[in-house]
Formats: C-alpha cells, sequence, structure tokens
C-alpha cells in the first residue's frame, strides 16, 4: 500500500509523493475502490504494509476507515503481519494506542540516524532527540516487533559516528533494522547537488568497508543479516511482507505508483495523484504499465533475487555445466558457499550482489 503523502520532501528521496494531505479522505476512497477490482484475484492475504511516504500524516478517522474498507475487501488471516511506517515526529502515546487498537502489530520507524548533524543533512523533520523519544515511546508502547530504518555512507561519515548510530538503536531492543546505504536517486536534489560536485560520497572501497562493519556489528549483537539491508532480532522477526517480494510470492500494490506481481506479470500503476483519481472516477484501471517475464526473465530474478538473501537458490537454477564450473572461482574468492545443493552469498558476496548473476551465466 502505498501512501503518497508527505508533509515535506526529503532531498534523497525518490519515492512518489505529494505534499497535499488535504486530498487524503479522496485518495482513500480512491483506493478501495481500486482494492474491489482485485477481490477475486487476491482473495486472501496474510501481511499488510501501510508504506509511503508517510502513512503516519493520516488522521484517525482516515486510517481507520482504510483498514475497515481493506477488510471488507479481501480475507486477512488470523495472524496478518500488518505494518505501519511512522515518521518520528508523528509519534504520540495516543496515535500508538489508536493504531494497535486498529490490529496494527508491526512499526517501521523511519529514524535514519542520532546524529543531529546526518539528521539535518538529511532533511528529516525530526531532531535526533525526537528520534529518541519517539523508538521510546514505540518500544513502550506494546509493539514487541518494531523496525527502524537507518542510513549511512552519508558525506564525511566516519565509522565511529555510524556505529554510534547502531548502538544507539540496538539499546531500544529493536526486533529490526533495515539499513541503507545513501544512494544517489533520479531527479532529487542531492542528485543535483551530486552532477554539481557538491555532495562528496564515500568512495565504493570506503561503502564496502561501512557495509561490511555494519554486519559484522550486528551480527556479533545477535541480529540475522537475512538481506543485503536487512537484519532480524531472530527468524520470527522478518519482514513477512518484504520476503515475499525476494521468493516472487504474488502481492498487490494499491495506491499511484505501487506495483504489483502475480504469476509471470508485473504491473504498476500510474504516478500520479491526479491521474490516479481521475483514472478510478472514470472507473478505468489506474495501471501506467506491465511486462510479460519470459522464462529467462524469471530466472534471472530469482537469481538477483537469491543473491540478495540468506537463502540462496538451487544450484540447479544454473544455467550450464560452463557456469558451475565458475561456481569454484566464486566459493575460492569467498563470495558464494555451497551446502545441501545450494548457492548461498556470503556477506562479501553481498557486494557483489548484481554482478553474481551474470559472472555464472556468463
Amino acid at each position: 500500500m502505498h501512501t503518497p503523502f508527505c508533509k515535506t520532501k526529503c532531498p534523497y528521496c525518490d519515492f512518489y509523493s505529494v505534499t497535499e494531505t488535504a486530498r487524503i479522505k479522496k485518495w482513500v476512497g480512491a483506493v478501495l475502490t481500486e482494492a474491489t477490482r482485485y477481490r477475486d484475484a487476491f482473495p486472501r492475504f496474510d501481511s499488510l504494509y501501510i508504506g509511503g511516504g508517510t502513512p503516519s500524516v493520516m488522521n484517525h478517522d482516515e486510517i481507520e476507515g482504510l483498514l475497515e474498507g481493506l477488510s471488507d475487501a479481501f480475507h486477512f488471516d488470523d495472524t496478518t503481519e500488518l505494518t505501519m511506517e511512522i515518521n518520528p515526529d508523528d509519534v504520540t502515546k495516543e496515535k500508538l494506542a489508536f493504531y494497535r487498537s486498529l490490529g496494527v502489530n508491526r512499526i517501521s520507524l523511519g529514524v535514519q540516524s542520532f546524529n543531529e548533524q546526518e539528521v539535518r543533512f538529511l532533511g528529516r523533520r525530526h531532531s535526533a532527540r525526537q528520534a529518541q523519544d519517539a523508538v521510546s515511546l514505540v518500544a513502550q508502547g506494546g509493539f514487541a516487533e518494531f523496525g527502524l530504518d537507518l542510513m549511512y555512507g552519508l558525506p564525511r561519515q566516519s565509522t565511529r559516528a555510524w556505529l554510534q548510530t547502531l548502538r544507539k538503536a540496538l539499546s531500544f531492543g529493536p526486533a529490526h533494522l533495515s539499513c541503507y546505504q545513501l544512494t544517489i536517486e533520479g531527479d532529487t536534489p542531492f542528485s543535483r547537488l551530486s552532477r554539481e560536485g557538491n555532495l562528496p560520497l564515500p568512495d565504493e572501497a570506503r561503502q564496502a568497508a561501512l557495509f561490511l562493519e555494519t554486519s559484522n556489528y550486528l551480527t556479533g549483537a545477535g541480529f540475522i543479516h537475512y538481506e543485503i539491508s536487512n537484519f532480524a532480532r531472530s527468524e520470527e522477526t522478518l519482514s513477512r511482507h518484504n520476503v515475499k517480494y525476494w521468493q516472487h510470492t504474488p502481492y498487490l500494490g494499491l495506491g499511484p505508483a505501487a506495483h504489483s506481481f502475480a504469476g509471470t506479470k508485473r504491473w504498476w500503476n500510474v504516478r500520479s495523484l491526479d491521474a490516479y483519481l481521475k483514472n478510478l472516477d472514470e472507473d478505468t484501471v489506474p495501471v501506467g504499465g506491465s511486462e510479460e517475464l519470459s522464462a529467462v526473465q524469471m530466472h534471472l530474478e530469482r537469481m538477483l533475487f537469491g543473491f540478495r538473501t540468506r537463502w540462496g537458490l538451487e544450484a540447479s537454477d544454473i544455467f550450464s555445466e560452463a557456469s558451475r564450473a565458475t561456481l569454484e572461482d566464486l566459493c575460492d574468492s569467498g563470495l558464494i558457499e555451497l551446502h545441501d545443493k545450494r548457492i548461498f552469498p556470503t556477506v562479501k558476496g553481498y557486494l557483489f550482489a548484481d554482478r553474481l548473476p551474470l559472472m555464472i551465466s556468463a
């Protein structure tokens, strides 16, 4: 579920969003209309992720109406993982209690950093102090499975500063951490600064060192590094919803710019709130594009996703005997491991996840 509303736009973010929060009510109605179109194709779910944008800008009536409408449109299992993304400056005890009353059982908090200079550089609406206070409220609010989003690889960020953020994050007892490297995306303010030479990002070697430091630190603290950017306290606290993406499980995305997948087909909605609302007002499907994946494309995606996660892939998925021979070289290089006819990426291999399929298929 893509909630395309933010009070302000972060300079690094390329996700579609608008600041016209007065249109949320109309968007909720459109989303529920879109949901009815997929009632037969997607009758049952065991996860629901309310992401964005900034879902926490919705008021009580809006989020309650959205969740009630989705429950009417689809069947959700009793054990459904219901995740809500929240910005730290939107967190209150009352809001958290209300979310719990609606069945929200997992919170994803967009902290990014506990360092005041870094928070300001990233253009966040909250301060480092607000971030700490927000995480404390979530931790005390009865959400056993809450996660934090953090960002590293910032200009002039020291290893010491990054580890201080990780240490502070762990002090709150999160069930999940998503640690993303700052990347320059699309037509964002940061991309313009980068083109002008005014955004001194760390070089590839430095970024790799920070990645390995992150993995070593968090796995040393007992976390499972189960996907390039994701760490879970236990097998039970993996993000059920996100795992579906990496395992080619069908999923449905609602809202402007949302993506969906089923079988061998992937489709995405129009990247415009105006066009999205207009399509649904006119009883038109708001799909902006689609693709039918060939057997070769599905195979390549299985490899790409496999090398991004701790589950790896079946050795039988490799194309040829020639490419099987390449596996020995990759094992010797410490990029992969072979166990019980499966290929698993190492932490070092995660650094080359996008290239490994091409190395093997060459």
